[in-house]
């Protein structure tokens, strides 16, 4: 699988010279401190699908979200930076960095880009980098960015749920999906992009594996405080979990966890329904007076129509 998705980047067509030529817009490693989440919806109904025809999207989105793995991650700062030279445009700082609720909507309303940055480019192109930390913007409108001016950090101010950067980019005010140029409407045809380097396309994989001392909540997966290294043998439980995006109803999620005396517990979760982000956990209660000291090995294989499309492992010691 991935050397055909390889082959289908080496064959996009490179930006025509009136285009502008996108780097990353984030200053992190795709594939291991950050990925991207969702593309530019493609679908012209109800649906939604990216630009490979796959499922990381939703309907009616406009951009491509670069996403950070927990709330700590952006707590630590990552900055967002310019993907092409230009004039910025317009600036919106002061917003609060929060999940978006039913409660907070009406905060939100008109405002959903967050904190954010947009910057104009030659021949009627422009981005606009949205979500962007409270604070932490550091350009004006008027400023002149080069490739590469860091404009502010990721944040979790505006409509969204978790923390990322929403890159949009528009020519002439129309959406372009900077992945490939040719009719929005349509996925998986041939047509140019607009980057120098086309990111690699991943349909999903695992963002961390951890292990606990009993089955985490969410919002500690979310915000990178479930994970332990260090556990009591007298803790209740040993669980390990997955925490991973671009779930397809049908994925397995097979979970192992290795102790110091080998194999000790292994489950398969297969997914009912797509998932954007989620978390699957499995393990054992103390049965005994405590658990085998030593070394405690977890791995977590996110598993799409019988091929691995994903793996995670993670480790924790028992003294």
């Amino acid at each position: 699988m991935r050397a055909a998705l390889i082959a289908l980047i080496s064959l996009a067509a490179f930006p025509a010279a009136s285009e502008p030529v996108l780097t990353l817009p984030v200053d992190c490693i795709l594939g291991e401190t950050c990925h991207i989440q969702q593309y530019v919806d493609r679908d012209a109904g109800d649906g939604y699908r990216d630009y490979q025809c796959g499922n990381l999207a939703y309907d009616g989105h406009k951009g491509t979200d670069f996403s950070l793995p927990t709330l700590q991650a952006m707590r630590d700062g990552v900055n967002v930076i310019a993907a092409a030279p230009g004039v910025v445009r317009g600036v919106r700082d002061g917003m609060d960095d929060r999940l978006y609720t039913i409660d907070n909507a009406k905060d939100v309303k008109g405002k959903e880009c967050g904190n954010g940055v947009v910057v104009r480019h030659d021949d009627g192109w422009e981005t606009q980098y949205c979500h962007m930390k409270k604070g932490s913007v550091r350009v004006r409108t008027g400023y002149k960015v080069k490739r590469g001016t860091v404009l502010g950090e990721i944040g979790l101010s505006g409509k969204t749920q978790f923390p990322h950067l929403h890159l949009s980019v528009r020519h002439n005010g129309s959406v372009v999906d900077p992945f490939n140029t040719g009719d929005v409407a349509a996925c998986n045809v041939e047509g140019g992009n607009l980057w120098r380097s086309v990111p690699e396309y991943l349909p999903g994989a695992l963002i961390e594996a951890g292990f606990a001392d009993r089955v985490p909540d969410y919002e500690e997966v979310h915000t990178g405080t479930a994970k332990q290294t260090q556990m009591s043998p007298k803790s209740g439980a040993l669980v390990l979990y997955g925490f991973a995006y671009g779930g397809r109803k049908g994925d397995v999620v097979r979970i192992e966890i290795h102790g110091p005396e080998g194999l000790m517990a292994s489950y398969d979760s297969v997914l009912e329904k797509n998932l954007a982000r989620f978390f699957r956990a499995y393990g054992k209660r103390l049965k005994t007076s405590r658990w085998p000291s030593g070394e405690y090995d977890g791995i977590v294989t996110m598993i799409r129509d019988g091929e691995v499309l994903s793996r995670a492992t993670t480790q924790a010691t028992i003294d």
